[in-house]
């Protein structure tokens, strides 16, 4: 698989890269941002892969979480793909906001005329972990998942369906039972169909009821996101799905934040430090 670099820019001792490949699960080009730490040059390092939100590129948690000061401390790689493949001339690709182009939800979708290209869970489990482990110096046996929003959904669904292959998972105001709200419902009807059972497989509130997950979920809801009083995240579901199952929930519910990547930058280096202590980078 053909890596290229588009930018590679100096920051906090290692560096901030662009990539562009062709991805065979998606068959079409796909964009990912990294970080590589300092201490990437001296020995192998652990992966963290951050899954972006509704509308998101593989720019935005780069330039704007503030994740890199923290990375290079803990000497963690970070990764964050783009949110879906593009300009593939798909009928409705680019006609909502919260759907097609940039809101993949992170499936590997089945209907017409997404099934052959939005292939997105084998993507992010399957071809892009065996993309950086050929290319990078990573320690493949340490990899870890969180993202906001869509993409918290995501990091919970690739955590709760592997947590053999991931050692932690944290998210920022997650969708957290997509099968329960109008987002989730509008993606996985258009790209999954109508039978609610295969939907199942991608909602964390369900999954986390019989999966093998064993280690603390770290979640961060901003009180003040309007999204929270949309019904479109319903941690609550969630919260509700790990007491009964006997899962480490840590939710924190921070009064007067909103959605944004002010949110996010705020509590940035507590996500990079749970997840940190949890690939042992100490």
């Amino acid at each position: 698989m053909t890596l290229t670099l588009s930018q590679d820019r100096r920051s906090f001792g290692g560096s901030t890269q662009f990539y562009q490949h062709f991805s065979q699960c998606c068959q079409a080009p796909m964009r990912f941002s990294l970080y590589l730490p300092p201490q990437a040059a001296q020995y192998r390092v652990p992966i963290l892969y951050w899954l972006s939100g509704l509308t998101c590129t593989e720019e935005n948690f780069i330039s704007k979480a503030g994740a890199q000061r923290f990375a290079a401390e803990y000497g963690l790689l970070l990764v964050a793909p783009d949110t879906s493949p593009r300009n593939l001339g798909l009928a409705g690709e680019d006609d909502r906001w919260d759907f097609g182009s940039g809101a993949s939800f992170y499936v590997d979708a089945t209907e017409s005329p997404w099934a052959k290209h939005y292939q997105m869970y084998s993507y992010i489990t399957e071809e892009l972990p065996a993309l950086i482990a050929e290319n990078f110096p990573v320690d493949a046996t340490r990899q870890s998942i969180f993202g906001h929003s869509m993409g918290g959904h995501g990091a919970l669904v690739c955590a709760l369906r592997h947590p053999s292959r991931y050692q932690s998972v944290s998210a920022f105001a997650p969708i957290a039972a997509p099968m329960s709200c109008p987002w989730g419902e509008t993606a996985f009807r258009g790209y999954l169909g109508e039978n609610r059972q295969t939907w199942l497989g991608y909602d964390a509130s369900e999954l986390v009821k019989t999966s093998a997950w064993e280690g603390p979920i770290l979640i961060d809801q901003g009180e003040a996101d309007s999204f929270l009083g949309e019904g479109q995240l319903l941690p609550e579901r969630f919260e509700a799905a790990c007491q009964q199952a006997g899962v480490d929930l840590r939710l924190r519910r921070q009064p007067g934040y909103d959605h944004s990547y002010y949110f996010i930058a705020s509590f940035m280096e507590d996500h990079l430090r749970h997840h940190a202590e949890a690939l042992d980078c100490f």
